[in-house]
């Protein structure tokens, strides 16, 4: 299974991203530049977390015009896996590859920490190593993770199944209906605010993430992509 981590100017968790995979999977992982529009060699891309751009006009504004979101796209219409990671939500969110928006925290605080998510969906690609009702521990670290849909879009989430992770306890951003993680229709797109690369070896502080990426492994593996 090959991964990509596409970098745009001002992302700074892509090796973070690159050294999960590595550590955890021991499978091909490449950072790309953002102006490369080719992601065709590749089965999954996760998007990390930064300040894309220096998050000027809005987070992910203008990330959704980089050349490299030519091939998140197509990535994406052929049902291949993409996550997006904090920065990498507000990029699927502004690209329109997930439904939503990004506000500030309620709080105008920047929040770090490790937070408390409930697994509300075990059955995706990206969660079948989880219990369906499972508190994790995965760290947050944002100042624009207040997740906003209306109320049709939430109804919609709902009823598909598309809220992935909620937070569990104390809401750190203020996001509608305690989201914290959401996928497409399709299932193959996720966005999560948290962070579960930085959640794969207990000094972390939290070990939780490995099953993210193993889940994402035993996909590919068990769809006979391999």
């Amino acid at each position: 299974m090959r991964f990509a981590v596409p970098v745009f100017p001002g992302s700074n968790c892509d090796v973070d991203c690159v050294k999960a995979v590595e550590d955890v999977l021991d499978q091909p992982v490449d950072r790309v530049w953002h102006t490369q529009t080719d992601l065709s060699g590749y089965d999954a891309i996760i998007l990390p977390g930064g300040f894309s751009y220096g998050d000027y006009l809005r987070t992910g504004a203008l990330a959704r015009f980089s050349p490299v979101m030519e091939g998140v796209r197509e990535a994406a219409a052929k049902g291949k896996l993409v996550v997006g990671i904090c920065n990498g939500f507000q990029i699927l969110l502004e690209a329109g590859l997930l439904p939503g928006a990004m506000r500030r925290n309620d709080h105008l605080q920047f929040r770090c920490d490790i937070q408390p998510l409930r697994v509300e969906n075990a059955r995706l690609p990206f969660t079948r190593d989880y219990r369906e009702g499972e508190t994790i521990r995965i760290p947050i670290a944002h100042g624009e993770g207040n997740y906003y849909c209306d109320d049709e879009t939430l109804a919609e989430l709902k009823r598909n199944n598309q809220i992935v992770f909620r937070y569990a306890g104390e809401n750190p951003n203020g996001s509608v209906d305690d989201i914290a993680g959401i996928v497409n229709r399709e299932g193959n797109v996720l966005g999560m605010m948290p962070h579960p690369e930085r959640a794969v070896h207990s000094w972390m502080g939290s070990a939780d993430g490995v099953r993210f990426f193993t889940s994402m492994l035993k996909y590919w593996r068990e769809s006979g992509a391999a």
